[in-house]
């Protein structure tokens, strides 16, 4: 399987887009919402977003790295690894969201938290934006990022935009549900 560069950068401003969008309306919304769980032992909409806003800091600074340091190549397909690609596709959200155990770093659960991690993961998502745009520039296939659970191992960086983008699209997926409730 391969994706068409261009095509796939496309899609991953768009989602992004998205995210931003997204992001702008909670502001809107009163903080004990956006504070307000479901049970005891689940996040709030922004322990959502600060558990993104923690893997933005990990991969936002790595990603930024990669690029600046890459040759400008851009090659007209991007062609994914085996386990960056099985890594962006458990992030996909499904219809029946399988649960995940996050590293104890990236957990939220119960932080005392105000509208100011909305303001960070907006942020974020325009440095996303801004690093998509960069992205067309190089070879998506060979320039390489750690993983935030191991420097040892490497992930095209095709395959690091798709992972950070699709956790974000399923936590997103995770908030309007928590909002519904």
């Amino acid at each position: 399987m391969k994706f068409s560069t261009s095509e796939l950068l496309d899609e991953l401003k768009n989602k992004t887009k998205q995210h931003l969008h997204f992001a702008e309306i909670l502001s809107l919304k009163p903080e004990n919402d956006l504070n307000f769980r479901t049970s005891a032992d689940s996040w709030s909409t922004l322990e959502c977003l600060e558990h993104l806003n923690r893997y933005g800091n990990f991969y936002i600074p790595e990603i930024s790295r990669s690029i600046s340091s890459a040759n400008k190549s851009p090659q007209s397909y991007f062609k994914p690894g085996i386990l960056g690609n099985y890594f962006a596709k458990s992030m996909l959200p499904k219809e029946k969201l399988n649960t995940m155990k996050t590293l104890k770093t990236m957990n939220p659960i119960h932080s005392q938290l105000n509208k100011g991690v909305i303001d960070i993961f907006m942020k974020q998502q325009e440095n996303l934006l801004e690093l998509l745009e960069e992205a067309q520039y190089i070879d998506l296939g060979k320039v390489k990022t750690s993983i935030s659970i191991s420097k040892m191992i490497k992930l095209k960086l095709g395959d690091t935009f798709r992972f950070v983008i699709y956790h974000n699209a399923r936590h997103i997926e995770q908030v309007k549900r928590i909002l519904t409730d």
